[in-house]
C-alpha cells in the first residue's frame, strides 16, 4: 500500500514508488527505487515537495524498478555538474574570465539580427497562438530559430540586446518572451556556457510563459490589482505551462527548468512548489532573474517601467532574499552598469543613449549623442566612444549620471539601430 509523505520525513531504506512530479524530469535512472543514501534523501528534497512510499514499515522484494530514458537521466546529469562547477566558481571567482570574446561589431551584426528578429516575432506569436487552441508546438521551428539566437549573441551580444527596447504594452506577452530568450542567452554567454546549453537555456527562455495562454485576457492585462481568485489563476500559468512542454516531443527538461522555476525565490516565498535556494536549479534561477528584470523594467497594463539601471538597482537589493546573490552580480556584470539604452548625462552636459557596451571599461560605452549641453537637438546622427572622447578641456568625458525613462521626452530606440523594427 502507498503513503504519501514530505521528503523531509524521508529514510534509508524507504522504497519510493511514485514522486510529485514525472520521473523523467529528474535525475533518478529508475522509476520506483529503495533509498541508500543520504545523497539520495537530498536529491529528492531538491527536486520534490513529496513522494509516495510503501506503507508498511517492512517488506521483503520490492517491486521491479522500470528504467528511465537513460540520454535523457544522462543529459540531466550532465546539466547537474555544469551547474555545480558553475556556482562554486561564481562563489570563489566574481570576476569570471570571458569564455568568448566578440567576433563581429554591432554594425556588422546588426544587419544579421535584423531578419532574426523578424522571424523570430513571427515564431512566438504562431507558438503562443497554437498553445491558446492546445495545437502541437513547432519545435523544430523554435530550436531552429533559438540556435541562430545563440551564434549571434556568441558573436556579438550587443545587436539582439537593443531589440530588447522595443516594448509595446499591448503586444507583452510575446515581446517579453523574446526578450527574456535574448537576456537569457547573452548572460549564459557572459557566464561561459557552452553551445548545447545555450539553446537548451534559450529554447526554455523562448516559452517559459507558454501557459499564459490558458490564462484569461482579462486577468493578464488587468490594469489594476488581482484580487486572491485572480491571483491563483494568474499563478496557474507556471503549471500550465509545464504541462504544455512536459506533452511537447523534444523539449529537454533542463528546458521545461525555466517554465517551472522563474517564479520561484531563493528564500522560498515563490511559487509554484516554494523551492528555496540549489533546490530551484540554474536554469530556473536564471530565468527568475532575467524575467523579473524584464518585467521591472517594462510598461504594464498596471504599472510603469523603470529604467534599466534602476532595474538593476532594485535586482541588487533583492539578492540573497530573491535571487542567488552571486548570479545577480554576475548579471549585472553582463547587462553592464550602464546598459543598452540607457538615458545618460556626460560630464560635458550632453545628454545621449548608451548603444553599446565596453566589456573590458565597462564605464566607457559607446553613447549616441541626442541633446547637446544648451539643450539644443546634437547635430547630425553622433555616436562617440567614451574611451577616446573628451571634454572641451581635454578631460576624459564619463557619464555623470542615469536619467530616468522619458526624460526629456527621449525614445531611446530612435537611436539604436533597430529603430527600423519598432
Amino acid at each position: 500500500m502507498k503513503r504519501k509523505l514530505d521528503v523531509q520525513q524521508l529514510k534509508i531504506g524507504m522504497f519510493v514508488y511514485e514522486l510529485d512530479r514525472p520521473w523523467r524530469e529528474t535525475p533518478f535512472l529508475f522509476q520506483g527505487f529503495e533509498i541508500r543514501s543520504d545523497d539520495e534523501i537530498r536529491e529528492l528534497q531538491r527536486y520534490c515537495q513529496h513522494v509516495y512510499i510503501e506503507a508498511s514499515e517492512t517488506y521483503q522484494i520490492p517491486p521491479p524498478r522500470k528504467p528511465v530514458d537513460k540520454a535523457l537521466a544522462q543529459e540531466t546529469l550532465n546539466h547537474k555538474k555544469i551547474e555545480h562547477d558553475l556556482l562554486i566558481k561564481i562563489e570563489s571567482h566574481p570576476l569570471l574570465k570571458p569564455v568568448y570574446h566578440d567576433q563581429t561589431n554591432l554594425e556588422e551584426e546588426i544587419a544579421i539580427v535584423h531578419e532574426i528578429h523578424r522571424e523570430t516575432k513571427n515564431l512566438v506569436y504562431t507558438l503562443l497562438e497554437d498553445a491558446r487552441l492546445g495545437k502541437n508546438l513547432n519545435t523544430a521551428g523554435a530550436k531552429k530559430i533559438v540556435g541562430e539566437m545563440v551564434e549571434s549573441v556568441i558573436r556579438n551580444p550587443d545587436a539582439l540586446t537593443c531589440f530588447t527596447q522595443l516594448k509595446k504594452k499591448d503586444e507583452y506577452t510575446a515581446q517579453h518572451s523574446m526578450r527574456v530568450c535574448i537576456l537569457a542567452l547573452s548572460f549564459g554567454r557572459h557566464l561561459g556556457l557552452e553551445n548545447q546549453e545555450l539553446n537548451t537555456l534559450g529554447l526554455g527562455a523562448l516559452l517559459h510563459d507558454i501557459g499564459k495562454m490558458k490564462v484569461p485576457n482579462e486577468i493578464l492585462n488587468k490594469p489594476g490589482p488581482l484580487n486572491d481568485y485572480e491571483y491563483a489563476l494568474m499563478k496557474s500559468h507556471v503549471p500550465r505551462g509545464v504541462e504544455i512542454l512536459d506533452h511537447t516531443d523534444g523539449i529537454p527538461r533542463t528546458a521545461i527548468e525555466v517554465a517551472r522555476c522563474h517564479h520561484e525565490r531563493y528564500s522560498g516565498a515563490g511559487y509554484i512548489h516554494g523551492l528555496k535556494g540549489d533546490q530551484i536549479g540554474l536554469f530556473g534561477m536564471i530565468g527568475g532573474i532575467v524575467d523579473c528584470y524584464d518585467a521591472i523594467s517594462s510598461d504594464r497594463a498596471y504599472h510603469t517601467g523603470m529604467s534599466a539601471h534602476a532595474a538593476l538597482k532594485k535586482m541588487y537589493e533583492w539578492r540573497n532574499r530573491d535571487f542567488h546573490p552571486g548570479l545577480v552580480e554576475q548579471f549585472i556584470q553582463c547587462m553592464g552598469i550602464y546598459p543598452i539604452g540607457s538615458v545618460v548625462e556626460l560630464n560635458t552636459g550632453e545628454i545621449g543613449v548608451v548603444v553599446t557596451m565596453n566589456r573590458i571599461r565597462r564605464l566607457k560605452p559607446r553613447v549616441a549623442l541626442v541633446l547637446q549641453a544648451d539643450y539644443y537637438p546634437a547635430p547630425g546622427s553622433t555616436t562617440v566612444d567614451l574611451m577616446n572622447y573628451k571634454t572641451g578641456d581635454g578631460q576624459p568625458c564619463e557619464i555623470e549620471r542615469v536619467l530616468e525613462s522619458g526624460a526629456y521626452g527621449i525614445n531611446p530606440v530612435q537611436y539604436l539601430p533597430v529603430n527600423a523594427a519598432a
